[in-house]
């Protein structure tokens, strides 16, 4: 290389990117559930699924069980989605659900789900909208967001398929892994939210407020293990960093 072509080089910007943001790490001298993440049971009649840390296959993650049972396990994100607006994650499942059914409010199970909730702007919401979340909040707390995505492992449904939730249209739901192929491995994924928000409720959100992961079978009174690891957010046009 010559000496021009050389200072020509040293003169280009360097493409930088915001930090990694971590918001799931898990190591082993964390205990039993780390804080901030918390157990949510969001019906108290119905069995919460239980969560422990394990070392899983060399992956030090959450491991959810269920059995005809339903909890989140959850926490507070505060992220500038501007800036990171990638989620990079991996999870796993021993085996899809047999009976669920996403289309059904009776099938509404999932052998492994990540679920992140919204603040969105006021003006997007109608009075209609409005009322049916207040009512929500009354009966079931403030954890109810404003509007939520959820990423599952279905059962059925093609991979890419978007739906409401068939309780709320105030969730979403997009199915990124299906059936068993995949199975017995981690698996790595990568979501760009802030798109995938857009496309979903046709404009951005406020902010981002919070995630949840899940394993849950109270509908189909089946049972299910999942395992959740290293949860990070990262710019749109960087890498998703090593664990």
């Amino acid at each position: 290389m010559n000496k021009k072509l050389l200072a020509c080089c040293l003169l280009l910007p360097l493409q930088v990117f915001a930090e990694p943001v971590w918001v799931g790490k898990f190591t082993a001298t964390e205990g039993a559930l780390p804080a901030p993440w918390q157990v949510e049971q969001l019906n108290k009649n119905i069995p919460p699924t239980q969560y422990r840390l394990r070392e899983w296959d060399g992956v030090m993650a959450v491991e959810a069980h269920a059995v005809k049972s339903m909890a989140l396990f959850a926490r507070p994100v505060s992220v500038d989605l501007a800036k990171t607006p990638v989620l990079c994650w991996r999870w796993r499942i021993d085996a899809p659900l047999k009976t669920a059914d996403m289309t059904q409010k009776s099938g509404d199970d999932y052998a492994a789900r990540v679920y992140l909730s919204f603040d969105v702007p006021p003006d997007t919401l109608g009075l209609g909208t409005r009322i049916a979340l207040g009512l929500a909040r009354t009966l079931h707390g403030g954890q109810v967001p404003d509007a939520a995505i959820n990423y599952v492992w279905d059962n059925r449904q093609p991979v890419g398929t978007w739906q409401a939730n068939t309780y709320t249209e105030r969730a979403r739901m997009l199915v990124l892994r299906t059936g068993a192929g995949q199975a017995g491995r981690w698996v790595d994924e990568r979501r760009d939210v802030s798109a995938d928000f857009l496309r979903a409720f046709g404009h951005l959100p406020l902010r981002l407020t919070g995630l949840a992961i899940a394993t849950d079978t109270d509908n189909t009174g089946e049972e299910a293990r999942a395992g959740f690891a290293d949860f990070r957010f990262v710019a749109r046009a960087a890498d998703c960093p090593p664990s």
